[in-house]
């Protein structure tokens, strides 16, 4: 299993298990554990709905690339822990990490 800890915007932590594996990105993940992710471009990183701070765990994930970095460009809340989770896939670098959900 996978161990990561989501944070909402009211700055609530749970925990999340996710079976190794998956194969699924971690907005598509979120969306099934019933977070409030939009998702509204289905994972095209076009909308940034997905928007999430990488509060640990950053230096293990795969790096940004060409269109999420230049959608996250383009948000004025974006920072430098911003990621997009429909580009994050759910494998064993995200083990421990803790996000915080920032899209409205």
């Amino acid at each position: 299993m996978i161990h990561i800890t989501i944070e909402d915007r009211n700055g609530d932590r749970q925990p999340l298990e996710i079976p190794e594996g998956i194969s699924l990105s971690l907005m598509e993940v979120l969306k099934a554990s019933d977070y409030p992710i939009q998702a509204t471009c289905g994972g095209m990183a076009l909308c940034a709905t997905c928007h999430v701070a990488v509060l640990e765990g950053a230096d293990a994930l795969p790096p940004v690339n060409d269109a999420e970095g230049d959608l996250l460009d383009t948000l004025p809340d974006a920072d430098t822990d911003s990621r997009l989770a429909c580009q994050l896939r759910v494998d064993e670098t995200m083990q421990g990490a803790i996000f915080r959900i920032r899209a409205e």
